[in-house]
């Protein structure tokens, strides 16, 4: 890889859920810059556009609602992270939603359908 098809950006409150979300889409060749609040994000945003955002849809106290329209707007693919029966609420705006506790495989399979990678 090497190429914006490759860049993923994690946006989740919780160290250790991004931590391992990171590690697993590395060992399968995606660059990834993890964020753990909004303004990381757009931090993020900013430097380079993503592929695919992995948006946890509930960061601490803050509503990811603005940047999650912010996203679909600019065309960029948004999987919805939740670890609450909401999910059905993003559902049909996400690109994908993805439920936490989630396992490894189906976070690379739903990355790479959401950036196209060829296997």
């Amino acid at each position: 890889m090497g190429g914006p098809a490759d860049y993923v950006i994690v946006v989740d409150d919780d160290a250790g859920l991004r931590t391992l979300s990171r590690i697993v889409l590395e060992l399968e060749g995606f660059r990834v810059r993890e964020a753990a609040t909004l303004a990381e994000a757009e931090a993020a945003l900013a430097e380079e556009r993503p592929a695919v955002v992995l948006l946890d849809v509930h960061l601490g106290h803050e509503a990811s609602d603005e940047l999650f329209a912010r996203l679909q707007a600019d065309g960029i693919p948004v999987a919805a992270v939740t670890g609450t029966a909401e999910v059905a609420d993003y559902a049909q705006r996400a690109n994908a939603t993805l439920t936490k506790p989630y396992d490894p495989t189906v976070l690379v399979e739903l990355v790479k359908r959401l950036a196209r990678v060829e296997e």
